[in-house]
């Protein structure tokens, strides 16, 4: 027997819905951060008590548009955990991170994930996660507030998280 929860696996439905809001998500984060580098780092707890990272880098331009992902099969596997924590039924929690490249220090804002989609993450929390440990060698980093993301609503289903 295990000592972990099980999983309950989630509907076809519901993971395409879930799909349709993580592309609109990414979509609006995207367009958040605007030009420059990026990286995203997405840290998720499951209903079984296992926490997932996934974590991705990024060049945006908006003239001409373009995105360029370092590493194809890191950003598949982000946004595949992106899918499933706004789906919601196999996660507790989840917060995304986005990191842009500035001299002189890098700045980050956050969203966490509740009710199926990403809210801005309050400014405190956030500081207070990306502060480096003293004994490990980091870049500081400026935090501020991330902008609230636009939401269309799902026409394929009902949306079980509004």
């Amino acid at each position: 027997m295990s000592a972990r929860p099980e999983l309950t696996h989630p509907g076809d439905d519901a993971i395409a819905a879930a799909m349709s809001r993580t592309l609109t998500a990414l979509t609006a984060v995207f367009q958040a951060l605007g030009d420059g580098e990026h990286t995203l780092n997405l840290v998720a707890e499951r209903t079984d008590d296992a926490f997932l990272t996934g974590r991705t880098d990024l060049s945006i331009g908006t003239e001409p548009i373009r995105l360029a992902v370092l590493d194809e099969d890191e950003f598949c596997a982000l946004r595949a955990l992106l899918v499933f924590a706004l789906e919601g039924s196999t996660m507790r929690s989840a917060v995304l991170v986005a990191t842009t490249a500035a001299e002189p220090n890098p700045r980050a804002c956050g969203w966490t994930v509740h009710d199926g989609w990403l809210h801005p993450m309050d400014a405190a929390d956030l500081q207070l996660a990306v502060i480096p440990r003293r004994d490990v060698p980091a870049v500081l980093r400026k935090v501020y507030p991330a902008p609230v993301l636009p939401q269309l609503p799902d026409t394929d289903e009902e949306n079980p998280h509004a």
